[in-house]
């Protein structure tokens, strides 16, 4: 698989691991890297934090063992150099509950690093997610997300 695939393979092993509620496969994605959310000052690097992080803020449902979302990454454009790479994508998280009817939850962008690793393989070196549009994420997130933008008004 050339590089390019493999960089976007990884962009959507993001999307299908989340919605699949395997937050441990998250987690592994980001084992050599950091998710970064600039606007509210947070980072998490490696497995554990990362972990931790999707622990304490995702809902995952009892009945199916997932979210019960759906991450649509779409407008993917990935640059690739010898050793490292860059991506940027736009995402959209839709949800649908017994009490939600399916809808757009919330949407935003991806910044993304990657790296060549000494076998040649590609892995996350850096994911910054900037928020742009926030619906009702009460049935998707463990506690009231509000955009910075949303706090500041």
């Amino acid at each position: 698989m050339d590089a390019y695939r493999e960089i976007e393979n990884l962009i959507y092993t993001y999307a299908e691991r989340i919605d699949a509620g395997d937050l441990e496969g998250v987690a592994e994605l980001f084992r050599n890297a950091a998710i970064v959310a600039p606007a509210h000052d947070s980072c998490q690097r490696g497995y554990d934090e990362v972990l931790a992080m999707y622990r304490a803020s995702c809902r995952v449902y009892p009945e199916t063992g997932t979210p019960r979302t759906r991450h649509v990454t779409t407008n993917v454009l990935i640059e690739v150099n010898v050793d490292s790479a860059i991506a940027r994508s736009t995402f959209t998280v839709f949800q649908a509950t017994e009490s939600l009817p399916l809808q757009p939850i919330i949407c935003g962008r991806y910044a993304d690093q990657f790296r060549c690793r000494d076998d040649g393989r590609w892995e996350f070196s850096e994911r910054s997610m900037q928020v742009d549009f926030v619906g009702d994420c009460s049935a998707h997130l463990l506690y009231d997300y509000r955009s910075p933008a949303d706090k500041a008004g």
